[in-house]
Formats: C-alpha cells, structure tokens, sequence
C-alpha cells in the first residue's frame, strides 16, 4: 500500500503569521510534525506543501522534502490535491501542520487496512475533551457521530447540547485526515456549501453532498497552534 504524507503549511494565516516556523524549543513548528511524520514506516514520503519561499528555504535548509504549490488554494484539501496530481498514492494523509503534538502512533491508528479506489474514501480523527473550556472554544471543532463512528455533523458550537442528557463525552476535531485519490478529485471539482462556509471545515464538503466521513476516535493530547497563547502552551508541554 502506498501512502503519503502531506504537510500543507500556510504563512499568512489570519490568526497568527508565520505560524510554521515559529520557534519551539530551536526547531521550527513544521520541522516537529515532519520528524513524527518521518517515524511511520507505513508512509511512502511526507512532504511539505506550501506556497511560501520562506517555508521552502527552512525545508530545504532542515533536509525536509518540500514542494511548492499555487497561492490561491483556500484550504489545505485543495493543496494536498495539487499534491496528488503529481504524487501518485492509494492513499493520501493530510496532516496540519500547527499540529506539533501529534505523535507517530496517533498517524498509524488511521491507516486503512485495504486499499479502496472505487469510492469516495474519507477518514478522519477525533479525540474526547478533557477540558471543559475547550468545548466553548470555537477553535476547536465539536464532532458529532452515529453508533458506527460514521460523522453526522462538524461545529464550532458545542454540540450536542445537554438538554436531555449528561451522560455523553465531547470529541473535537484532530488534524489528521487520510484520502483517496477519488476523494481528492471530487473535493477539487465540487463548490463549497453553505454549511461549510458557515464553519469553515473542509470536511463538511462531504457530508453536505451526502458521503461519509469515517472519524476514528483517538487517545491523544492535541492542541492546534493557532495563537502566540498556544504556541506558549506547546513549547511549555514539549520541553
């Protein structure tokens, strides 16, 4: 099975500039997920993705394959598939790359066991809330699923609500997402919905033209650098 590794890395992010090469303890941010990328065997390359020169010069400085993509992409679905036009896989995973904290065997619990070319394949991870105040944090996405781990619905709101019932776990959001090649393609050929642009979730896409989206529920302890107040956080748990 071949499987690669994408590492889309944006500099102009509205919320903090410069985010992948912020400074944790002497690496740059991207430098870290592609290391924990590197440990898993099972991927055939990891590569950056970016259309930033400056990003680009640090890879190629930190011996990191990089390559550089177009400025217009509006989401990191649309640079991995600019990826996937050139990069033949069975399968592609996507991981953020603000997501420093994700650990090697975190990525392999989303591998598929088989290859699957004749559907739309999409399969993404999820992880319970420890945090009470991270529930009302819009930054962190709230997940919603069936009985089979098959998603229902993605929000920055706290769903469900506790109207009924207390007895029920919040999962957020993990930024790791695994695609096929056909899943690419139809994201690349179809226009974003309503609902997604509400939220701002490339995953919605999906669930707004009625495919699935598998999520994979995951014990790990994530945090999205997406503020100078995260990024202190990460660097205090990495030392």
């Amino acid at each position: 099975m071949n499987i690669i590794c994408v590492i889309p890395a944006r500099y102009n992010s509205s919320r903090f500039k410069g985010k992948p090469l912020a400074d944790i303890n002497g690496k740059p941010m991207i430098w870290w997920v592609y290391q924990n990328a590197m440990k898993v065997i099972e991927f055939s390359k990891v590569i950056v993705a970016t259309d930033d020169d400056r990003i680009i010069e640090v890879c190629n400085k930190l011996n990191m394959q990089v390559v550089k993509t177009l400025d217009t992409h509006k989401t990191p679905l649309d640079r991995i598939h600019e990826v996937s036009i050139n990069e033949q896989a069975d399968y592609y995973m996507c991981i953020n790359g603000d997501e420093p904290l994700i650990l090697p065997n975190t990525m392999k619990e989303l591998i598929p066991n088989t290859v699957n070319n004749s559907e739309i394949c999409v399969v993404n991870a999820m992880t319970t809330i420890k945090n009470s105040p991270e529930v009302i944090d819009f930054t962190n996405l709230k997940i919603v699923t069936n009985e089979k781990g098959n998603c229902l619905y993605i929000s920055r709101s706290p769903i469900p609500y506790p109207k009924g019932n207390l007895n029920f776990e919040y999962k957020k959001y993990v930024g790791i997402t695994v695609l096929n090649k056909r899943a690419l393609d139809f994201y690349n050929t179809t226009k974003r919905g309503v609902i997604e642009s509400i939220e701002d979730n490339d995953l919605i896409r999906y669930l707004e033209n009625g495919y699935n989206v598998s999520m994979i529920d995951v014990e790990c302890d994530v945090l999205s650098v997406d503020t100078e107040k995260d990024l202190e956080i990460v660097r205090t748990l990495m030392k």
